[in-house]
């Protein structure tokens, strides 16, 4: 498709360029053809025609506003930056105030601003924290804090009263893409434990908690998640508005798990809880023997997987999914299929030799 940059009016600015969730974003914004995208990201990117990517340190303020200095085009910005820390107060500090920086470099100085997108999620529910009450809904009330999504949104709505722009809150259960390098991405982790598991000669078993492996469970496709956040980002009616975006169906462990097994010519045993942090710890050298064996990319063993990402979701025993029917009667009609997505991302990571 030929970029006619005089066509374009719209200016995404996509903070978190590199994860799972951004560097969707930015593919499915390409794909459109109507929008220069400028991605941020601590380790910048590289350029093509209508996408630039700058490297900055959203924590410092002063190198933020250096970088962005010159963004005056920027219509709409997509936020979806996240920063990890130990515990859920620490949590706190370091994401506000990224988006604060990235807020106040931009609003100053780009007069068509018309829409900052925030990517949540279920925390704002209390999901992290245990049993919560499910379907979850946007109108739930909220919980004891400390909680970063809740002082994000917090944030934009009062820095919105009285202004031009409006704002977005999205919220996706766990995202399933195959964006390396990103702590949380589940179906990677899956991958490359199956992998392992595989290469030890051993069945594919459960790793988590006995009462997760049949509670309900969904999550959501990071192409339909891109969809729907730029669907919501410019649909006047979304404005000011959170919206619960997932796949649109749910599914157990204790059904999904074996057919992970299938994919990956393997058996599966009953379910056995062990940390993942602690038991695949020392596997780095039995992924080098895999990655000689078959081929494959050299990625780092550190970078693919963070194991207690893992050990977090299949913690879970108790229901875990939200209403995704807003977003329905505001106009958002898409769905995935979610044992499809977990095969076509397999697929997709064999393909680029990341797994074999």
């Amino acid at each position: 498709m030929k970029n006619h940059t005089s066509d374009i009016t719209q200016t995404a600015l996509v903070v978190g360029a590199n994860g799972v969730i951004g560097s969707n974003l930015i593919a499915h914004l390409s794909a459109l053809g109507n929008w220069n995208i400028i991605g941020l990201s601590r380790r910048g990117g590289v350029s093509s025609p209508n996408i630039s990517y700058i490297a900055v340190d959203l924590l410092s303020k002063e190198n933020t506003l250096q970088q962005l200095g010159s963004l005056s085009a920027v219509t709409h910005i997509f936020y979806a930056a996240y920063q990890d820390k130990p515990t859920w107060a620490q949590l706190v500090e370091p994401n506000l105030t990224m988006l604060v920086n990235v807020v106040d470099a931009i609003e100053s100085i780009a007069p068509n601003l018309q829409h900052i997108s925030l990517m949540q999620g279920y925390k704002v529910y209390g999901a992290h924290l245990g049993p919560f009450k499910t379907p979850a809904k946007e109108s739930d009330a909220g919980h004891m804090p400390p909680e970063f999504n809740v002082d994000q949104q917090n944030f934009l709505e009062q820095r919105q009263q009285g202004k031009n722009w409006s704002w977005s809150a999205i919220r996706p259960s766990v995202v399933g893409g195959t964006a390396l390098g990103n702590p949380m991405n589940l179906v990677l982790l899956i991958a490359v434990y199956a992998s392992i598991s595989k290469e030890l000669g051993i069945p594919l078993r459960f790793p988590g908690k006995p009462g997760a492996y049949d509670k309900l469970m969904e999550m959501t496709d990071a192409g339909l998640l891109a969809k729907a956040t730029v669907w919501a980002a410019t649909s006047r009616n979304c404005a000011n508005q959170a919206f619960n975006i997932n796949n649109g169906d749910l599914f157990r462990w204790n059904e999904m798990w074996p057919k992970i097994a299938r994919f990956f010519d393997m058996e599966t045993a009953p379910p056995l809880q062990m940390p993942l942090q602690t038991v695949m710890a020392d596997k780095a050298q039995v992924w080098e023997k895999i990655q000689e064996k078959y081929g494959l990319e050299k990625h780092p063993y550190e970078q693919l997987s963070y194991w207690g990402f893992g050990d977090f979701v299949f913690s879970w025993d108790y229901d875990f999914f939200a209403d995704g029917s807003k977003a329905r009667r505001f106009g958002f009609h898409e769905y995935a299929d979610t044992e499809q997505m977990f095969m076509d991302l397999f697929t997709d990571l064999r393909n680029r030799k990341i797994i074999p």
